[in-house]
């Protein structure tokens, strides 16, 4: 049991069984169920955490109680893997009082149906909660960061944020760091869940974002991943993300290859950025990596290429799929170029160029680049060109 700061502990669970988040993405090292709890003369506990660990959670609880019993459950997000202990949690301690906004403590009766929650507290923006003498709350409203009842909050005499989602990261404490700047990759797996998670809620977390200078937060509690007490460069980085800027100036190649031939391309030309001086060229094969990972870089360069094969008349599914999800996560302000493969129609860049087309502010650069069957020395002068005009850009 970790002590945040005079009297904030945190009780939550790691999950390093779990293989798939959300049913998609994958879990190399298990994900955290982030909860904590504020004593003092009255008792908050600070949101519960997936079903999977209720038990385990339930003990953490008991212990940091120590024979107390909580007077107010505060609940930020509404989302199973932080609300699937509520039940039993109630069971135990059914006159604690449920603190959520509005939407939550509706979603809280869909999540339960059938079920009973008579102490009940709805809370707004600006609201305030004292827990005790020395611990007040203060509710931050964060609609769509990544539901729509999503509330944030700050313990105002320590300046602990309790931030939902926002801030989290992939990753069993246990395998990683309890601390955010003990990590010495926080970065990367926060990224790729900040970009699957929430990408597409760009404008609402910066809107969020705006209100930290005014908090000043000393430490920063997510629902998933490590606590954060050195929080300049992760703010930095948010503000970056949410703002769809670009992190890492390069190049980012996604290729999706049927019999290999694409790939070839998708290496040739990843050399040729590279001979060209390109500061940074990173892959991801479409058929075989983790998209989610694709995803991620998509949006960390601010230029990328797809090649792609044309399959059925269309796009081959790998691509179309890496496409779709950029749709969906608000993919915009880049630049892409595109190389297509074709044995007798090609069909790849139609396809490509309507998915890019309903983008926002994405800029096609350069002719694309057709292969028929497999690549030849012909074709050589069209890469370079291509690779000098996504360059250029």
């Amino acid at each position: 049991m970790k002590e945040i700061t005079n009297g904030i502990r945190y009780i939550g669970v790691d999950d390093i069984d779990l293989d798939l988040f959300e049913s998609q993405y994958i879990l190399p090292e298990g994900i955290s169920y982030n909860s904590y709890v504020i004593l003092d003369t009255r008792v908050a506990v600070m949101d519960t955490v997936d079903s999977r660990k209720t038990r385990e959670w339930m003990q953490n609880l008991e212990d940091a109680l120590g024979g107390s019993k909580p007077d107010y459950l505060v609940v930020h997000h509404m989302e199973p893997d932080h609300s699937g202990s509520i039940s039993a949690f109630l069971e135990k301690y059914p006159e604690t009082t449920v603190v959520a906004t509005a939407m939550g403590l509706k979603f809280l009766g869909q999540f339960n149906p059938g079920k009973a929650f008579p102490h009940t507290l709805a809370v707004k923006d600006g609201d305030t909660l004292a827990i005790g003498e020395h611990h007040t709350l203060k509710f931050i409203a964060a609609p769509m960061v990544h539901w729509p009842e999503v509330m944030m909050s700050v313990e105002l005499q320590n300046g602990v944020l309790f931030s939902a989602d926002a801030f989290g990261k992939f990753g069993a404490l246990e395998k990683t760091a309890f601390w955010a700047d003990e990590d010495d990759d926080w970065a990367c797996e926060a990224r790729r869940y900040y970009f699957n998670i929430m990408g597409k809620y760009g404008p609402q977390a910066a809107k969020v974002l705006s209100a930290m200078p005014a908090l000043s937060p000393k430490v920063i509690a997510p629902l998933h991943g490590p606590v954060i007490r050195d929080s300049a460069g992760i703010l930095q980085l948010y503000n970056t993300w949410s703002s769809y800027g670009v992190e890492t100036p390069g190049v980012f190649i996604a290729y999706a290859s049927i019999h290999g031939n694409t790939a070839a391309v998708a290496l040739e030309l990843a050399e040729i950025l590279k001979a060209k001086g390109c500061p940074k060229v990173a892959l991801n094969d479409l058929t075989r990596d983790d998209q989610a990972e694709g995803v991620e870089d998509a949006f960390r360069y601010g230029k990328m290429v797809v090649a792609a094969a044309s399959y059925d008349a269309g796009l081959f599914t790998p691509a179309y799929d890496f496409l779709h999800k950029l749709q969906m996560k608000g993919y915009q302000k880049r630049k892409v170029a595109l190389v297509e493969n074709g044995t007798w129609a090609p069909s790849a860049g139609r396809v490509m160029k309507e998915m890019f087309a309903a983008m926002k502010d994405v800029e096609v650069v350069g002719n694309m680049v057709t292969i028929k069957s497999k690549m030849t020395p012909a074709d050589r002068p069209a890469l370079e060109a291509l690779a000098d005009a996504i360059l250029s850009e």
